[in-house]
């Protein structure tokens, strides 16, 4: 829905007749005057009614689910999207059959439609939002991977005595691993290298 447009005895009924029908608060909308009302010949010959034209305020949240949208439209894939909009973030949920396209290996393709979409729909706003898309639950298992893989290599590096190096992953996965093992005493965790190539390091405390 890009606007509506409603006539009223005043703008401001006008404006109420628009809200009903778009679902929306006065703080969600954009409002512009078409017509103001007029009274007409001795009062109410040839009166005219006001008319204005309401449209929602282009939001991060709006906006990144409009992109959303458009893309699985070219893809011609059938989904839902759920979004979910809090302070400082906006969490995005992506349903729907056969969607692993839309991850790809190790969730690459997810992180890089996560990154468009951070970048076209914070453009032009005051106030920027981080926002999060999973699909299918994807990112909680992952989660749920990388814990136990962390675990298991803590352990082994404890047991070899020695650093055992993980394959390069992104910030957000490596800051899983960090996380995962800070409680422990007889290990440490660290980061080399550059991105993309950026890997942790589990080692060993002497």
């Amino acid at each position: 829905m890009n606007y509506v447009e409603k006539s009223g005895k005043t703008v401001e009924e006008a404006v109420e007749n628009a809200l009903r029908e778009i679902n929306l608060t006065r703080d969600e909308i954009e409002i512009e005057v078409l017509e103001e009302p007029s009274k007409g010949l001795f009062g109410f010959i040839g009166g005219r009614p006001a008319l204005v034209r309401v449209k929602p305020k282009e939001t991060p949240a709006r906006q990144a689910r409009a992109l959303l949208e458009k893309v699985m439209q070219t893809m011609d894939l059938d989904v839902d999207i759920d979004v979910i909009e809090k302070d400082e973030k906006i969490l995005i949920n992506i349903n729907g059959p056969d969607l692993g396209i839309l991850i790809g290996r190790r969730g690459e393709t997810l992180d890089a439609l996560q990154y468009l979409v951070n970048l076209s729909a914070n453009k032009n706003t005051d106030k920027r939002k981080r926002i999060l898309i999973d699909i299918e639950g994807y990112r909680k298992r992952r989660e749920d991977t990388l814990k136990k893989l962390a675990y298991k290599l803590a352990d082994k590096a404890k047991q070899r005595g020695r650093n055992v190096i993980l394959e390069p992953m992104n910030s957000m996965e490596r800051r899983i691993i960090h996380t995962a093992l800070q409680g422990r005493d007889d290990i440490y965790t660290f980061s080399e290298g550059e991105e993309p190539y950026r890997k942790i390091i589990i080692a060993p405390k002497k």
